[in-house]
């Protein structure tokens, strides 16, 4: 199969290859993974319902008169109403009032952004074009090719272009898929003062790139465990001509990966005292005991707990503390 594969990239024939082979052998075999396609059709009933429930999502009283909290994620019209289920939840469990900002992917439309503005009136929404302006301002194409060409074809590197080009100071970027079932002490007490990065810690080692061409190009050991479902960076520290650099080196050395931007943050970080969520409050692929009946703080639904995901814990995310004497599902 590697030979097959290589063939067929050397030829020229890659998008082609993906699309005609690849793709529908991976959509079989994710299948099988998952059970079936009875278990298919379950979790897809389950996502459904979650998308519809996010139109009738209650608003939340702000239970703090502390200054509002802004988070940064990034969403389009696939994902939009897990952002608005993950900031729900947070502001849920925190009780405080959030500005959320959200960074269109590219396919963020008016009628995606409504639900998110309803249950976060402050929400601010970043358009493609104002991204692109600023790419062209801060990381022109002639002298960041690769990070160009990789923000046109892997969204996921856009958590740190978006967010941090051409900006100053502290801000937590978060995933979509996660839920908030506790009070976020160890989140919110970063947010009142971020001094260093801040970052989750993953299931098992995921980088997709070798540790030993990560520690070469980063220049110091990179952690095991790094998870960027959480990431609280600071702006001004990001060198973009070292990022350039080292995203030309990995994909040259060992090609593209989906993890890119999960091993940047991880090479950013190497060597460096951070702020690490406790794996044990926030969990990167709940167990299914875990994910049936919610311990954590948080969830970070990845890889095969998407149906728990979709099937339950969403469900279980709007009816706990503090807020149930509200009566605001009545």
């Amino acid at each position: 199969m590697t030979s097959l594969r290589n063939t067929i990239r050397s030829a020229g024939l890659g998008r082609l290859a993906y699309l005609l082979w690849f793709k529908p052998v991976g959509r079989v075999r994710n299948v099988i993974t998952a059970g079936g396609p009875l278990e298919v059709h379950r979790t897809e009933l389950g996502r459904r319902e979650m998308e519809t429930s996010t139109y009738t999502l209650p608003l939340l009283p702000a239970m703090s008169e502390s200054p509002p909290l802004e988070l940064h994620v990034l969403t389009g019209k696939r994902f939009w109403y897990q952002t608005a289920f993950c900031l729900w939840t947070f502001a849920y469990q925190s009780g405080r009032l959030l500005h959320p900002v959200i960074y269109d992917d590219g396919t963020l439309d008016a009628e995606h952004r409504k639900p998110i503005a309803r249950l976060f009136p402050q929400a601010r929404f970043i358009s493609c074009e104002e991204t692109l302006a600023r790419l062209d301002a801060y990381l022109p194409e002639p002298r960041f090719p690769t990070i160009r060409e990789r923000w046109r074809n892997y969204p996921n590197i856009r958590k740190l272009t978006d967010v941090h080009i051409g900006q100053s100071g502290w801000k937590l970027v978060i995933d979509s898929d996660l839920l908030f079932f506790r009070r976020p002490d160890f989140i919110l007490q970063w947010l009142e003062r971020p001094d260093k990065p801040l970052h989750a810690v993953d299931c098992e080692p995921a980088y997709g790139y070798s540790i030993r061409l990560m520690n070469e190009l980063a220049g110091a050991a990179v952690g095991e465990l790094v998870n960027v479902g959480l990431t609280g960076l600071e702006s001004t520290l990001l060198d973009w001509d070292k990022l350039e650099l080292w995203c030309r080196r990995l994909i040259e050395g060992e090609r593209s990966h989906y993890y890119l931007e999960q091993t940047l943050v991880a090479m950013l970080l190497a060597g460096r005292d951070c702020a690490i969520a406790p794996a044990a409050d926030y969990v990167t692929k709940p167990a299914e005991a875990e994910a049936l009946q919610p311990c954590a703080v948080m969830h970070h639904y990845v890889a095969d707990t998407k149906k728990w995901y979709f099937r339950h814990c969403w469900r279980k995310a709007i009816l706990l503390e503090p807020y149930q004497n509200l009566d605001l599902f009545n």
